[in-house]
């Protein structure tokens, strides 16, 4: 596959010096007065985030910083996402949530030194997206930043959103297209909507927004990367626009609205029992609350979708979700964090994950990042040393594109007295070993049991003599290949039965057990979660079935099944630690390819 253009990716320095050139010239406008209108503030923080600012524990994507009695600006950054996560401005959630005199300090003196360092022009924080995000902080915890400021420094804030607002009217098109879009323009109208004199931009921002839902949101509510967490984000932003719009008397636009009802049936197919988001192609749970709060001020009746829901298959009984990636990933551009998960799931009983994929491992530097994109970071098939998919080769200044990803992915669903049950395949190991992945799941009627069959296989003469090559080149040993399921850290698991079945417990008081056919050699391994917003990764383990392919086809049953029966719906309220940093037990993340 061929890389991305200049056009699709332009290089970052003319980007940034395009950036910084309209920033400066956005400050030479007139000075904005007033907030005519202060929307409710809707992006909720984190109390203990907030308390943890204060004491000077800095806690963003891509790192974390002690740094007590040291102001935000003044703490060096680990690196870019660290820096990212600081200019837009998403801490101020965090100290209006702690919202005492200390944390209204903070915030004040914060918001204070970025204008006086970076208002008119300067610094990583002037790019569109980053822009939008920040003003709609800024505009919502207004009341709250204000309390107490003498009129010269309400004037410098009004002053430096207006500057922003006139930066994204000039900048909002060269932001990408998606999440960072919406951003952009989602900024722009807050600004317009709520500052003196900044009306004249919306109904140009309101039809670009128009425009980017109908462009963005396919028909079936997806987004092209496939991110669950993005498609949760861009609902959110969506809502938050159109609630401003309500409370200065506007109706929201067509398309506009109608993104809302195309995206909220999508997300909730995606949500687990626990009412966490699957984590999918660089996605993760989402903050807590965020789903629900989206999903109800959509205002968009539940009603149940036929097929995928952007690619992923859902069965639910009783207290159990399962939901499968039953789809290719992301191509071209919209590939630059996508996964090699094709088929990989995960389950959640109750309030509990149970089986989980690794996650997103950007926050954690480089090596990480590609760790997770590999497919046996995912709960699902892989053979030893290679990905369903494969990354295009690194270009300096270029996201790393999946290529060489499987065609159409079949599948087929089908609902009895027994349960329900999903059949999917994929040919990503097709073109190097001649083998097609061919995974079944059957969920009990009561969602006690989950049974599974995976098969590779070599179905075609073409697959067949490809599988031969394969198969000579392993001298005659076979193609090792593995089926992973990794657990949530909260998962405490032993191997049970001689060595022959694995016993897991989650918090609820529930207790499962994961059985095979003896087709394949059961272990335990050390594994991790990654996740966004924490120092570092997090000690886990993972079940591996590993065997060998010496024939055209080989099959490996398993079953994850509750040991007894016990209550339908036990008590379980105890809460998982938001900030245990508990350190993976790997040295070095695993590399994503071996080709």
């Amino acid at each position: 596959m061929a890389g991305p253009t200049d056009t699709e990716f332009p290089p970052v320095r003319r980007g940034a010096w395009s950036n910084r050139f309209h920033a400066r010239l956005s400050a030479l406008g007139r000075p904005v007065l007033s907030l005519v209108l202060q929307p409710e503030p809707r992006s909720v923080g984190s109390f203990a985030r907030g308390r943890q600012l204060c004491a000077g524990r800095f806690l963003f994507d891509g790192g974390a910083v002690e740094a007590p009695g040291t102001g935000i600006w003044d703490v060096a950054s680990p690196g870019a996402r660290f820096e990212a996560d600081r200019q837009g401005f998403g801490w101020l959630d965090d100290l209006a949530a702690a919202a005492d005199g200390k944390a209204r300090t903070a915030a004040q003196d914060w918001t204070q030194g970025w204008i006086e360092r970076f208002g008119r022009g300067s610094g990583p924080g002037w790019t569109p997206e980053l822009a939008g995000r920040r003003t709609i902080r800024l505009i919502h915890h207004a009341r709250f930043i204000e309390a107490g400021l003498d009129e010269a420094r309400r004037a410098r804030l009004h002053l430096a959103l207006a500057r922003q607002t006139a930066f994204l009217a000039r900048r909002w098109r060269n932001a990408p297209p998606g999440l960072a879009r919406f951003e952009a323009l989602a900024g722009l109208i807050y600004g317009a909507l709520c500052l003196e004199g900044m009306g004249r931009h919306l109904p140009k921002a309101l039809a670009a927004l128009d425009r980017a839902c109908d462009a963005d949101i396919a028909d079936d509510g997806a987004l092209a990367t496939r991110n669950p967490e993005e498609l949760l984000e861009v609902l959110t932003l969506l809502g938050w626009t159109e609630a401003a719009l309500a409370l200065a008397k506007r109706p929201a636009w067509q398309g506009h609205r109608a993104a809302i009802q195309r995206i909220a049936p999508v997300l909730r197919a995606l949500r687990h029992a626990d009412g966490g988001l699957a984590r999918f192609h660089g996605g993760g749970r989402g903050p807590e609350g965020r789903l629900d709060q989206a999903l109800a001020a959509a205002g968009v009746k539940p009603r149940a979708l036929r097929g995928l829901a952007m690619g992923y298959a859902r069965l639910a009984s009783g207290r159990t979700t399962v939901i499968v990636d039953a789809a290719p990933p992301p191509a071209g551009p919209a590939s630059a964090e996508a996964h090699a998960s094709t088929l990989a799931f995960e389950l959640t009983s109750g309030r509990r994950p149970v089986i989980v994929n690794c996650g997103t491992g950007g926050a954690f530097g480089p090596a990480w990042r590609m760790a997770g994109r590999a497919t046996r970071s995912h709960s699902t098939l892989a053979i030893e040393g290679f990905s369903s998919s494969r990354l295009a080769p690194r270009r300096r200044r270029r996201p790393q594109l999946l290529t060489e990803i499987p065609g159409p992915v079949e599948w087929r669903a089908e609902t009895g007295q027994a349960g329900q049950a999903l059949t999917a395949w994929h040919d990503g190991y097709s073109t190097t070993h001649g083998l097609t992945h061919v995974r079944q799941l059957n969920l009990a009627y009561d969602g006690r049991a989950l049974s599974g069959e995976d098969t590779l296989a070599a179905f075609t003469p073409e697959e067949r003599a490809a599988f031969e090559r394969a198969l000579a080149r392993s001298d005659g040993e076979g193609i090792a290949f593995s089926i992973h399921f990794h657990l949530h850290p909260e998962i405490d698991a032993a191997l049970d039965l001689g060595g022959s079945a694995v016993s897991l417990a989650p918090k609820s008081g529930e207790i499962w057990v994961f059985r095979h056919d003896g087709a394949a050699t059961l272990s335990l391994a050390p594994s991790v979660y990654l996740e966004t917003g924490r120092p570092a990764p997090r000690a886990s383990q993972e079940i591996v079935l590993s065997a060998r392919v010496t024939d055209a086809a080989c099959v490996v049953g398993w079953t994850l099944a509750k040991a007894h029966e016990g209550a339908q719906a036990p008590r379980d309220l105890e809460r998982e630690d938001e900030f245990d940093d508990t350190a993976a037990p790997w040295t070095r993340p695993h590399s994503m390819t071996k080709d």
